[in-house]
């Protein structure tokens, strides 16, 4: 009887010890978040932070003076005059610069105007087509302007292309535009691929979580897994 019972002690014993050992296994294939995973989800959703960021900084510097500008009618500017101004102008409060103004006649209108580098120096100096960088040698600012007006000068009567905005600007021309469609695209090209890098890296992630969480539900389900 003594055998018998520690006989049956041992098997009960043994069954415990299976089911143990199996809660442990189906509890050791229950799938955890790792460190990695983690970091690469915040890594993820800091990207796309930044990137809705650089979006709001784009979009006031360079896609919003895009939209706003109208110098798209062309027009052939006749260069008439070019005169460096006596009095010079503030350049952002750190000094003052000379002011190059370039008159041009509009052949297609018969009309003067202020002939100015782009959109830009239309709003910084309305009477100047060229102004240096603020600097505070004056000899070496008056050297510059007078360099690009010795240029401009064996230029006179000679026929340009430019663009003219009637509506808001009828008094004034530019040579080239510094906002356009081109480089509107541009500005907003790397904000989108930290977006849609930081989205794919966190799709990624959380499909390669739920692809492990279905293998460990089946290996559990299979009795030969």
């Amino acid at each position: 009887m003594e055998l018998l019972a520690s006989a049956a002690v041992q098997e009960q014993e043994g069954a415990r010890g299976l089911n143990v050992h199996g809660g442990q296994r189906s509890r050791a294939q229950m799938p955890v978040s790792s460190v990695g995973e983690d970091r690469a989800i915040l890594l993820g959703f800091t990207m796309m932070a930044f990137a809705v960021l650089m979006f709001f900084v784009v979009g006031i510097t360079t896609v919003k003076p895009y939209v706003n500008s109208n110098w798209e009618e062309e027009a052939s500017c006749v260069l008439l005059q070019t005169t460096i101004l006596d009095q010079w102008v503030d350049c952002r409060g750190v000094s003052a610069v000379p002011c190059l103004r370039v008159t041009v006649n509009l052949s297609g209108s018969h009309q003067l105007a202020l002939l100015h580098f782009d959109e830009e120096s239309v709003l910084l100096a309305p009477e100047c087509f060229y102004i240096p960088k603020c600097r505070m040698d004056r000899p070496e600012l008056e050297g510059e302007v007078q360099k690009l007006k010795s240029s401009l000068d064996a230029r006179v009567g000679r026929v340009s292309s430019c663009l003219t905005d009637r509506a808001r600007h009828p008094q004034d021309a530019i040579l080239n535009r510094k906002y356009t469609m081109r480089t509107a695209m541009l500005a907003l090209l790397w904000p989108s691929l930290m977006l849609g890098g930081g989205a794919l890296l966190v799709g990624l992630v959380k499909m390669t979580q739920c692809l492990a969480h279905l293998s460990s539900e089946m290996c559990i389900k299979s009795p030969t897994c």
